[in-house]
């Protein structure tokens, strides 16, 4: 059963309670007077692909082949959906602390939850009793192709074609 409204503050409560224990006894993972130097070298450049076909080739498909697809890959297809918000990645990029791998505003640091981040970015499929994260050894372009469609490596490496930084058989 869904846990309540209540259990999870509680949760987010042990959670914050511990994490400021282990601060205590640990102390800080950064050395004194470091400067973050990510606004030496960060640039927010945000671009909307057309994902019309996408959502074409999505619309063809019957129940049959995306309860396939939704196996494979979980909820991948919402994504779809989802407006990308300029103004709020440009926010999120100027506080985020890659040596905390947080949100710091002034001398207070912020890790959203799932929930919250759902919610700021206007998500409201995504399940949040599941972990999402990407691979680890993620296999080569060619090896991906091989693996959807079932061709030999020979036959897909003589059809990919570079299209500006993508790799791509048209």
């Amino acid at each position: 059963m869904e846990k309540g409204f209540l259990d999870r503050v509680e949760d987010n409560a042990a959670v914050q309670v511990w994490s400021e224990r282990v601060q205590q006894e640990k102390g800080d993972i950064l050395t004194v007077g470091h400067e973050s130097e990510l606004w030496d070298f960060t640039r927010v450049s945000v671009a909307q692909n057309d994902l019309r076909e996408l959502k074409e080739i999505w619309g063809s498909w019957g129940n049959e082949d995306k309860q396939l697809f939704y196996h494979n890959y979980g909820d991948l297809h919402y994504l779809l959906d989802i407006k990308v918000d300029e103004y709020l990645l440009r926010a999120i990029t100027q506080f985020w602390n890659p040596a905390y791998s947080c949100f710091t505003f002034g001398k207070v640091d912020l890790v959203p939850t799932i929930e919250e981040y759902t919610a700021l970015f206007r998500c409201p499929r995504i399940q949040t009793d599941k972990a999402y994260s990407r691979f680890a050894n993620v296999p080569a372009f060619s090896k991906r192709l091989m693996n959807i469609t079932g061709m030999s490596e020979q036959w897909i490496t003589a059809r990919i074609k570079q299209k500006g930084d993508c790799k791509c058989i048209p």
